[in-house]
């Protein structure tokens, strides 16, 4: 059969339109109404003037569009109106799977209507006495087969309508609220006046935010010259914003998404989330990514913002440089090195004395990684492929060379604080 429906001739039964058991539209639109009320679970939940009014309107439409195509009409105006009322549910919030099965219990009480009436008539006609299946004539057999092909192009026609309709609606309005939480993100980050711009956005303003530099390094396949990096990298980034939405619904305010692939700001309302519920959040966003996330975390005030976004960047750049193994670190736990890199004399002074390592390249990275890694000997020699004994023998060498010992606490204290300072030398 053709997808084109206007100028195709109807289907007849026993001589008699198809359509006919569904002409009283509004009456069985009624009817399907009250059945979607007591068997379409969301739908008994709606208001009443929803119920009476949108839901039995469009009831009313998917009848008339089923009638005008059994009677081979014209149905371009029918799934404008589908596509209207699609759209204004997707605004609305209800559920497409509530949509679509509404739409199909409408299509089992319509069809059962149609048979039921047609093997009515052949009763009425003494035709059928015995068996009604096995007494149809082969006009009407072929009849009731289209129809049957038909009712599948109805609902295709009807839940493609619905589908375009709906998702082009959500996305208008996912976009509409994207940009919303962008400008008071913005605002936020730049300490303008938020008041007014949060009611406009239908957001509330926290008191207190944890403050989130979010770094997030390349995928193996952004290397693959096989592959289209930039695809690559704008998958890793979908994810990972898929992931902070599933975790933590409306209340991330996030600038991820208009930064770029390598990382951004999140802003997470501080009594929201526990440093715990914030550490399995980085590593939930870490296996969406596919890639090991360093952040760096700041609690501030709402007034203090910027300069707490200002501070976890500045720890983010801190950890990086160091090279600590990717994690969740705390502006608390790192304040003494974060000092350690402001600049001034004694920074010069700390960096100067790991000078005597600039001759030994294999000794200073030995303690870069030993430092890094927690002090693990084997980790430390796994990751520089030598024998736990070079490690030892490495670390009393740089004791040896700049005059504090590794192996003791105060020596240690000042090649770590040596260390940072080192990384912000020009």
């Amino acid at each position: 059969m053709a997808l084109t429906f206007a100028g195709r001739q109807g289907l007849t039964v026993s001589g008699r339109p198809m359509s006919l058991p569904l002409k009283d539209v509004r009456a069985l639109s009624r009817q399907m109404v009250g059945h979607f009320v007591e068997t379409v679970a969301p739908c008994g939940t709606l208001p009443g003037d929803a119920i009476h009014g949108d839901i039995t309107i469009i009831t009313r439409v998917c009848l008339e569009l089923a009638v005008s195509m059994l009677d081979g009409s014209n149905i371009s105006e029918k799934t404008g109106q589908l596509e209207e009322a699609a759209a204004q549910w997707a605004r609305e919030g209800v559920p497409i799977g509530t949509i679509h099965h509404a739409i199909h219990e409408g299509f089992k009480i319509g069809f059962d209507l149609v048979v039921s009436t047609a093997l009515a008539e052949q009763r009425a006609s003494g035709s059928a006495d015995t068996d009604p299946m096995l007494a149809v004539s082969t006009a009407d057999y072929r009849s009731i087969l289209d129809g049957a092909k038909l009712v599948v192009e109805m609902l295709d026609t009807m839940t493609t309508a619905v589908s375009a309709a709906y998702v082009r609606e959500l996305r208008a309005v996912v976009s509409e609220h994207h940009t919303a939480v962008h400008t008071l993100t913005s605002a936020l980050l730049g300490g303008h006046p938020t008041s007014t711009m949060a009611r406009e956005c239908g957001i509330d303003i926290s008191e207190r935010y944890r403050v989130i530099a979010l770094a997030i390094p390349s995928h193996p396949d952004e290397s693959n010259p096989v592959l289209d990096a930039k695809v690559v990298a704008r998958r890793k980034l979908r994810r990972v914003q898929a992931e902070l939405a599933t975790r933590c619904d409306d209340t991330v305010l996030s600038l991820l998404s208009l930064l770029s692939v390598d990382g951004g700001t999140l802003l997470i309302p501080a009594d929201h989330i526990t440093k715990g519920a914030l550490k399995e959040l980085i590593g939930h966003l870490s296996r969406a990514a596919r890639v090991h996330i360093t952040a760096t975390e700041v609690t501030a005030s709402t007034d203090t913002v910027p300069t707490a976004a200002d501070q976890a960047h500045e720890l983010l750049d801190m950890v990086t440089r160091l090279g600590s193994v990717p994690d969740l670190y705390h502006f608390d736990e790192l304040a003494l090195e974060y000092q350690l890199s402001r600049p001034g004399p004694a920074r010069e002074q700390l960096g100067s004395l790991l000078d005597p390592l600039d001759e030994y390249p294999e000794l200073l990275e030995t303690l870069q990684i030993h430092i890094a890694h927690n002090l693990n000997r084997r980790r430390t020699a796994r990751l520089l492929h030598v024998h736990t004994n070079t490690v030892d023998y490495r670390l009393k060498r740089i004791g040896q060379l700049t005059g504090f010992d590794p192996a003791e606490a105060s020596g240690l204290w000042r090649l770590r604080s040596a260390l940072v300072a080192r990384t912000y030398r020009t």
